[in-house]
């Protein structure tokens, strides 16, 4: 069967109809789409892009990537996509308007000091130093600014302060959200973990159920080693940290296999803090031949 809908269409399709398995790649509005579906009492299961990529036959068309989606999600060792709940997106979009806010405000930041150094005037790096000395600028009518490029930089200091409202706004919601959360809590006794990592964290992978185990949650922050000599016996006392940081994100009572020296997780000192790992094992990169 060959058919296109749109989403309200599709749902009034399904709702009349029984399915056992529904396969959709994970894209913008695909977690609605399956929150609604399972209302619906469907199955719903979302597979990566890159994942359903190997099962295009030819040329890409919508039922051709169609075909492929439900040739992947039968495969037996698929892995797919928890879908996220209201809580979860909501959290995500806070995190990633925060992030442009900070983003802006390096931005402008930069510009300041450029705008400066053009007139001689130089600023160390860092955000501390510009508000600091940028309103000693403004207010010395010895330094060698014209009109324009006062009033230019007045405004990139409204600028700022409008960023510095909105971005401790944002902190305000998340710390809030971290001392309600079970999971954050959890998360915040392990060191080097703040209210934005652990919400962050929370929001992007739920309780942790798409892991069995610590290594594959490292493998999939991107923080594993590559097929390499064992790491020396200092690695042991450090493997262990990302099954810790799963356990205390996924159910209390579940348990993760050790990883071995030879699986140790590299820079583990993200995670617990420089000060408490003296001799963290340093990063070995992969040859590509």
């Amino acid at each position: 069967m060959r058919k296109k809908f749109s989403r309200t269409q599709l749902l009034r399709f399904t709702a009349n109809v029984h399915v056992g398995l529904i396969g959709m790649e994970a894209c913008g509005g695909s977690h609605f789409l399956g929150r609604a579906l399972r209302e619906q009492r469907h199955e719903v299961r979302l597979i990566p892009a890159q994942y359903v990529k190997p099962y295009v036959k030819t040329n890409k068309s919508d039922y051709i990537d169609a075909e492929a989606i439900a040739e992947a999600v039968a495969r037996p060792t698929m892995r797919f996509v928890p879908i996220k709940t209201d809580d979860q997106l909501d959290m995500q979009s806070l995190h990633r308007v925060r992030e442009r806010w900070v983003m802006r405000r390096t931005a402008v930041i930069n510009q300041i000091r450029g705008l400066l150094l053009e007139r001689g005037i130089t600023l160390r790096k860092g955000r501390r130093y510009v508000d600091a000395a940028l309103p000693l600028i403004l207010e010395d009518a010895d330094a060698n600014l014209s009109g324009a490029v006062r009033l230019l930089l007045a405004q990139l200091k409204l600028d700022l302060d409008q960023l510095a409202i909105r971005i401790d706004e944002a902190d305000a919601v998340i710390q809030k959200t971290a001392d309600e959360n079970e999971a954050c809590q959890r998360l915040l006794e392990i060191p080097g973990i703040g209210p934005v990592t652990a919400t962050a964290l929370i929001a992007a992978i739920g309780n942790g159920g798409a892991f069995h185990k610590g290594r594959e949650f490292a493998a999939w922050m991107g923080w594993f080693l590559a097929n390499t000599p064992p790491w020396p016996a200092e690695a042991a006392r450090y493997q262990q940290t990302w099954e810790l940081l799963l356990a205390k994100t996924v159910r209390a009572r579940r348990t993760c296999g050790p990883a071995t020296a030879h699986e140790a997780v590299f820079r583990s000192e993200c995670v617990v803090g420089t000060a408490h790992i003296p001799h963290a094992p340093q990063r070995r990169r992969r040859s590509v031949s």
